[in-house]
């Protein structure tokens, strides 16, 4: 099991992570940091677990909106798949539509043919 000590807010903590881990957690935490001092700039002075508190739920809205987000554009992903899907039968059914055709027109002619025979 990993450890790593993160700050936030100027104060230090231990933190338990899986192994290999340790970056990361790191990278969270400076980024929770960045947040929370953004925040305290902006409402003043707050006690710690108010900040830590509000600073959980700029984060949590953030995420949620990424989520949000991911929903759209996978949306928006299936839609232009389903369209070239389309498309791209349109183009196949355009190009052999001729083909198949002269393949009926040439089976209809041989039959003719027999029939006379």
């Amino acid at each position: 099991m990993g450890e790593v000590a993160v700050t936030i807010g100027g104060r230090r903590y231990p933190v338990s992570c899986d192994d290999g881990q340790e970056e990361h957690v790191s990278k969270l935490a400076a980024y929770v940091d960045r947040r929370a001092q953004e925040l305290a700039e902006t409402v003043g002075r707050v006690g710690e677990v108010r900040l830590l508190l509000m600073t959980s739920l700029v984060v949590a809205d953030e995420l949620a909106d990424a989520y949000d987000e991911l929903d759209r554009l996978q949306s928006h992903a299936r839609i232009a798949e389903r369209r070239a899907r389309v498309d791209a039968e349109a183009a196949l059914e355009a190009k052999f539509a001729p083909l198949v055709d002269a393949l009926a027109e040439r089976i209809e002619n041989i039959a003719g043919q027999l029939e006379k025979d």
